[in-house]
């Protein structure tokens, strides 16, 4: 037995093997509580999660990637509530969503990330922008808002598990996230999204109560309806013929969008992007199925809706049977919640010790636009302003406003005159605005403690500087920026998407 003071300190540190060195919360670790808020044409729900991020690879400058991911909560499914034909019912949403932090034991100041999403039809009303915001703002510190078929097929990939498995497998998987006003379709290669495709096919096209009376009719069930030589409209009984013609039509048009090759002009009018770049279902090892519709596909509840997603399903399921081949159809690891799961893990980035911050005082940031250039080692001081001139005249500027941010895509080492003729150009390149006007600089590679330093030190400029590295960013991003975290400030970081996928013309 000894006394406390009988202890040798000096060897204190010995005492803590690899694995526990590795779990210092704050240094080497992470965790961060996230939710996930989804709006979508047919329900609304929520999800809580625990996110652990750890270090990927060895170094203090090391890249902090999600590890683990623990669900904590999941809220009922409700159907989304709508208070006119053009309006989501922000006042039922809102009182949802505050019972659901409720039911988890959570309050908006305990939660670190995440995202509202607002998808499909819901994403047309008139009010879907507001509401976003204000969820943005209200459900927690750091809370990314994100829209568009292109993002939520993005986030719907990662949660369902597809991109873990093309990974995984070294193979070609298909994702099909099947919603309540579009379906969402995701080719992915070895663990990398090679192609997104969106279609207007989805459960809520249609919708009805308990009488079968008609109390939506969306303009693409229209057109698909129209292709039948019948019509719907709001309150008019939806006989089981109509509906069981409606299902196998949009069956029919979504194994057209899905199986390459020539493509059926109705297809081709609901089709919201470019097709499916495949010449058929031969090219695909996998294909997983996600959404709410997909529940049905897999035969996992009988539950309806009010509207055609019980028999768009069955339809579904008994034609993979018959075009896809044996062992081609895998299971997801989340269904209707996998865009929200998604959106929790994928959107959240994080940057570590190498960034420069010369003041807390602007942190955090939301809505943060990007304009994005390529930089390399052999371009003079002239070429570098030129093309950040270039990715900031994408958006008809001549100068960057504090109300974005540089995104930098740096090729070759790095050594200290290259980042000096790169500072030098960013100095050029922002605009002539006060002292408290933020300049923001993010660069994927860890650069940005230096970047920062000679923009500030050497070069004087009379701004405050934030130059997060690390970061991975895309065209027309955006970026929410948080306030560092733990003993190593590591700067967490949401990448989101808020653009309308448009589809490329030809001729």
């Amino acid at each position: 037995m000894h006394d406390d003071d009988d202890l040798d300190h000096s060897h204190v540190f010995d005492l803590l093997n690899d694995e526990e060195a590795e779990d210092i919360e704050g240094i080497e670790k992470f965790t961060l509580y996230s939710v996930g808020i989804d709006i979508g044409s047919s329900t609304t729900h929520t999800i809580f999660s625990r996110l652990v991020l750890r270090r990927e690879g060895a170094g203090l400058s090391a890249k902090f990637v999600v590890t683990n991911r623990d669900v904590l909560y999941r809220s009922p499914i409700m159907l989304t509530p709508y208070s006119s034909g053009t309006a989501i019912d922000t006042d039922s949403v809102q009182q949802f969503i505050e019972r659901s932090y409720s039911e988890a034991g959570f309050t908006p100041d305990d939660v670190d990330t995440g995202a509202v999403v607002i998808t499909g039809e819901a994403l047309k009303k008139e009010n879907a922008q507001p509401i976003l915001e204000y969820f943005s703002e209200e459900s927690g510190r750091f809370i990314c808002a994100s829209a568009g078929p292109m993002h939520e097929a993005l986030l719907a990939a990662f949660g369902s598990g597809a991109v873990a498995i093309s990974k995984t497998h070294a193979n070609t998987v298909l994702d099909v996230d099947m919603g309540g006003g579009t379906t969402k379709i995701s080719l992915i290669r070895n663990g990398e999204i090679a192609q997104m495709v969106a279609i207007e096919v989805g459960a809520r096209l249609i919708a009805y109560d308990d009488d079968m009376t008609i109390t939506r009719v969306e303009q693409p069930a229209r057109t698909i309806l129209g292709s039948l030589g019948q019509t719907v409209e709001v309150g008019e009984k939806l006989t089981d013929e109509k509906r069981e013609q409606f299902a196998a039509k949009m069956t029919d048009i979504l194994f057209d969008a899905i199986s390459g090759g020539e493509m059926d002009p109705l297809t081709e009018s609901l089709l919201l992007t470019d097709s499916l770049d495949i010449d058929s279902l031969e090219d695909v090892d996998h294909v997983v199925f996600s959404g709410g519709v997909s529940e049905y596909v897999y035969d996992r509840t009988s539950e309806s809706y009010g509207d055609v997603g019980p028999w768009f399903g069955k339809m579904v399921r008994e034609r993979c049977q018959q075009a896809l081949r044996p062992g081609m159809l895998v299971m997801p690891a989340e269904g209707i919640r996998a865009t929200v799961i998604g959106a929790g893990e994928y959107t959240l980035q994080a940057s570590g010790s190498t960034s420069y911050i010369s003041t807390h005082d602007v942190l955090p940031v939301r809505g943060i636009q990007v304009a994005r250039a390529f930089i390399n080692k052999e371009q003079t001081a002239e070429e570098m302003e030129a093309a950040l001139a270039t990715g900031v005249g994408k958006y008809d500027l001549e100068k960057l406003p504090s109300t974005m941010a540089l995104a930098m895509s740096i090729a070759g080492q790095p050594d200290y005159w290259y980042i000096r003729r790169l500072a030098e150009s960013i100095v050029k390149t922002v605009d002539d605005e006060p002292p408290e006007a933020p300049v923001f600089v993010v660069v994927d590679v860890d650069v940005a403690k230096s970047l920062g330093g000679i923009i500030r030190e050497e070069l004087h400029l009379d701004r405050a500087v934030i130059a997060i590295d690390g970061i991975e960013v895309g065209d027309l991003d955006y970026v929410d920026v948080g306030k560092p975290m733990g003993a190593s400030e590591v700067i967490p970081v949401t990448v989101k998407s808020l653009v309308f996928s448009i589809r490329s013309q030809s001729g």
